[in-house]
């Protein structure tokens, strides 16, 4: 049997190295949810001439199929099996990540894996095993934060299934999803979260605005822009705080000192969300990210995944415009020496436009 990865928005790898019963547990669980998914997939074709599915659902899923084949034909993204199958989990996250950080710090803290490199958070299908860790990291001292996750890929290794946690998205957003877990099958860089997240938040985006050029509709397109431009202020207004938080940590302020400060930062950080929220007219879609866990973890795992993008963004333009060109430039820099990679990417960034957010840490992947 081939070896397992789940990465993204998810890192669970299956089959690696072992080295305690604490290790062997949690790769039990991850084999034992993985599992659980599997049984719960039915093809997509016997879900739509099913006469129990839903009208809702079945429209989701003939629009998750023409997404599908858009990928491969259009954004050169791989032809197989994935999201060709339907799961319901019968819940609203299909696994749960753990990021921590440091109470002083914007440093994440890494777990590694075999084949996958090393990651900024630990991905569970058993929530109470995640609430453990979480529970233990606080007791340590760590900031912590918990995410519900929507979706996941295996690099390609096994087809991945349509799920009922993302499946009723809007059309933008889901392509955004569908594009992004493809792009990960597509290129995968061991050890480089910063690096295949950004890449894969890239290709889903603009995935998704060609895909709505050609083929959709004017109020999929209004809704995309206006759910975009709330997700670049959103970016914008925390990006800001952890600026300020970055600063802070770096001072030579007093121990003391700086946990004022963080707290005056972030209570800062809610009040400008208040703001936000007016001019966006009451939207309350990321209410729940503001609400828990607003810490270093959360805060740094936003930066950690998004800001390469404009790097991506930028390559994508540079190359005409055309995803198989975008596509072999990525791989090139991918294969540059860690410290060389990371040169030429921020080279290649634009200062003024911010990273996008997806499904992996987005707030509107926590909330309805």
């Amino acid at each position: 049997m081939r070896r397992i990865i789940w990465t993204t928005l998810t890192a669970l790898p299956l089959g690696l190295t072992v080295t305690g019963c604490a290790d062997l547990a949690y790769y039990r669980q991850a084999a034992a949810g993985q599992w659980e998914l599997w049984r719960a997939c039915r093809p997509v074709a016997e879900v739509l001439t099913d006469p129990a599915t839903p009208s809702e659902l079945r429209l989701r899923l003939e629009i998750a199929q023409t997404l599908r084949i858009f990928a491969s034909a259009e954004l050169a993204l791989p032809d197989n099996a994935s999201y060709r199958a339907y799961a319901d989990l019968g819940r609203s996250w299909v696994v749960k990540n753990v990021f921590a950080a440091p109470a002083l710090s914007l440093e994440p803290r890494q777990w590694c894996f075999w084949i996958a490199g090393c990651l900024s958070y630990r991905g569970y299908f058993d929530p109470e095993a995640a609430q453990r860790l979480a529970d233990e990291l606080r007791a340590d001292g760590d900031d912590v934060y918990v995410a519900d996750i929507s979706a996941y890929s295996t690099l390609g290794w096994f087809d991945d299934p349509l799920l009922n946690t993302f499946i009723g998205w809007s059309t933008g957003r889901l392509a955004e999803l569908l594009f992004h877990e493809l792009a990960h099958q597509r290129l995968y860089i061991a050890g480089d979260t910063a690096f295949n997240e950004a890449f894969a938040t890239a290709v889903g985006r603009l995935g998704a605005e060609r895909w709505l050029a050609r083929r959709g509709g004017a109020r999929e397109r209004e809704d995309y822009a206006t759910d975009y431009q709330r997700r670049r202020e959103f970016l914008q207004l925390v990006a800001s705080a952890r600026e300020r938080l970055a600063t802070l940590y770096a001072s030579s302020r007093s121990e003391a000192e700086k946990r004022i400060g963080k707290q005056e930062i972030l209570t800062e950080l809610r009040d400008r969300y208040q703001v936000l929220k007016r001019k966006w007219g009451g939207y309350a879609g990321y209410d729940r990210w503001f609400d828990r866990d607003l810490n270093n973890a959360k805060l740094a795992g936003i930066s950690t995944y998004y800001r390469l993008v404009p790097a991506f963004e930028a390559l994508y333009e540079r190359e005409g415009r055309d995803f198989a060109a975008f596509y072999r430039a990525a791989e090139a820099i991918g294969r540059l020496a860690p410290a060389e990679r990371e040169a030429q990417l921020r080279e290649l960034s634009k200062p003024d436009q911010p990273a996008m957010l997806t499904h992996d840490l987005a707030p509107g992947a926590e909330s309805p």
